[in-house]
């Protein structure tokens, strides 16, 4: 079989992202992650021509107030871990998906066969998708794609109406699967 789906390195490169451009951010100003330096930092050459940390930036300006669970005006490095914690624990939605999953150096083919099949992921249908939930989609897909091989495998090895030899007494409708050495 091949490889199974997983999420972990889509988790791991969002929480990545989020970090350093955390990090980043807070480097480049005295009073911290302030919705006014987010504002500030797109004209910033440092973050505009890095791509990564302009989307995660992006993303921290858009999520300023969720994130900023304190309301104090500042994004801490324990609220931005408590943010991880988050996504790790309730999942990601199919926008965090779109909007950090490219930056994170996340793999297209893995980002796009996750948000085309989120409906089918998403088991408990709360809109978002966890690793567990992205795992045990692969084992299903897996599994499935067993289970049709092996029905492949049955049909084509059966004939409805084998010639089973003079001496046969069944029926002549009975079903008979082929022997490896006849096929």
């Amino acid at each position: 079989m091949g490889k199974r789906l997983d999420g972990t390195s889509m988790f791991t490169g969002i929480n990545s992202g989020l970090m350093n451009s955390f990090t980043l951010l807070n480097g480049m100003y005295e009073d911290g992650v302030t919705l006014e330096n987010l504002a500030s930092a797109f004209t910033n050459p440092n973050l505009v021509n890095n791509a990564y940390g302009a989307t995660f930036s992006s993303y921290l300006s858009n999520n300023f107030g969720t994130i900023d669970k304190n309301a104090d005006g500042k994004i801490t490095a324990d609220e931005i871990q408590n943010l991880m914690g988050q996504m790790a624990a309730q999942g990601l939605t199919r926008e965090q998906i779109i909007s950090l999953g490219g930056a994170s150096g996340l793999s297209g083919s893995l980002q796009e066969t996750v948000l085309s099949h989120f409906d089918d992921i998403d088991k408990n249908h709360d809109g978002k998708v966890t690793n567990q939930e992205i795992q045990a989609y692969g084992v299903d897909s897996e599994l499935e794609k067993q289970k049709v091989a092996d029905r492949n495998r049955i049909v084509n090895n059966m004939s409805m109406f084998y010639d089973t030899g003079a001496d046969y007494e069944g029926s002549m409708l009975d079903y008979r699967y082929l022997d490896e050495d006849e096929g």
